[in-house]
């Protein structure tokens, strides 16, 4: 039996955001992996996503919900009894924060707030994750790995929501979770996850695939902007080592974590998209309109992961070319039915060598 097994195998996991690209990868993960899961989320946004083309509302126990909610994610947690949550649920994309940034705010913030009162009256509850976002430090575009001491913030609407999420998490541990026996709260941030099964709107993968699959070319709004992207198998490794140390380790893991890709993987967004034409075997891109009067977007994102590589044991596994591939494979078997994309996400994992 894997580690990582042994962690999870019959116990009951609450995800967050099951529906969303990550958490839905989670689901999968951590159903093969022996976990009894639970999901709440709204319902998916679109037939293509991954939630729904895998078929996971039938192989998982889901519940339409919004983390705005707090009765209703209340009563889940009283009624299933989770002994880990991962929370996921969140308005996740930079550009979606500025048509609406009261929702971006009131979900990623008070989502938060709202998980982590009805954790506290949940003793079942033993470990969480509080998933935010690279995007949470206060970026001045320095050419190095930000570290989780570094300060928190954000010019645009999501990134200060994260920071603000960030914040929010670690008062909650102070102040009501830090007893003996208590439940252990950690967050993550992770880098620009990659995969298929993404059909969020203002990414550039899914805008990507978008294009490949309709033969225009590929739009591309920020050529030069540097991200930490990685697969998201490697960020959802991270989220789960860290809930299986909060489960062993308890308070001594309930801090921030950063799980991005090596140092020199991050690349800029020009060349991300001249990898995906190579892999993909044929289509175009062009640079858009960059002299327009556009939302502000950092340019430079790096991550630090020693911290995680020295107390976590945990690195990433997946060069660059190969997260790409991965992902560009992904998304083709979604041309297939739902029990050959579900299979395919379980062939992934195990190549990953996640269940093993």
């Amino acid at each position: 039996m894997s580690v990582l097994a042994a962690s999870y195998r019959g116990r009951v996991v609450l995800i967050t955001g099951d529906t969303g690209f990550k958490g839905s990868w989670l689901a999968i993960w951590l159903r093969e992996l022996g976990a009894e899961v639970i999901g709440f989320a709204l319902p998916p946004v679109t037939p293509r996503d991954n939630f729904a083309v895998c078929g996971l509302a039938q192989r998982l126990t889901h519940i339409d919900g919004d983390v705005r909610n707090y009765a209703h994610l209340a009563d889940v947690l009283a009624k299933h009894q989770p002994e880990v949550v991962f929370h996921l649920a969140a308005q996740a994309v930079v550009l979606t924060s500025y048509e609406n940034p009261r929702e971006t705010f009131e979900t990623n913030v008070m989502g938060v707030v709202n998980l982590l009162e009805a954790v506290r009256h949940t003793p079942s509850v033993r470990a969480v994750v509080v998933v935010t976002s690279d995007k949470c430090y206060e970026n001045h575009e320095e050419d190095r790995g930000y570290r989780e001491t570094d300060p928190l913030g954000g010019k645009d609407p999501y990134s200060a929501s994260k920071g603000a999420a960030e914040i929010v998490a670690s008062s909650m541990q102070r102040s009501f979770f830090s007893a003996t026996g208590a439940a252990a709260i950690a967050t993550a941030r992770a880098g620009n996850v990659i995969g298929g099964g993404d059909w969020a709107p203002h990414r550039i993968i899914p805008d990507c695939i978008r294009a490949l699959l309709s033969g225009e070319p590929i739009v591309i709004r920020n050529p030069t902007a540097i991200r930490p992207w990685q697969h998201v198998l490697d960020a959802l490794h991270g989220y789960l080592v860290l809930g299986a140390r909060l489960l062993d380790g308890g308070a001594s893991y309930a801090e921030a974590w950063n799980f991005g890709p090596n140092s020199g993987e991050s690349v800029n967004v020009l060349a991300l998209v001249q990898q995906i034409v190579s892999v993909w075997g044929e289509g175009s891109y062009r640079i858009g309109d960059t002299t327009r009067n556009a939302p502000s977007e950092a340019k430079l994102l790096q991550l630090e992961i020693s911290k995680a590589r020295a107390r976590l044991d945990w690195a990433p596994r997946l060069p660059l070319r190969q997260a790409i591939t991965m992902t560009v494979e992904g998304y083709r078997a979604e041309l297939k039915t739902t029990a050959e994309v579900y299979a395919h996400r379980f062939q992934q994992l195990s190549t990953f060598g996640a269940l093993s």
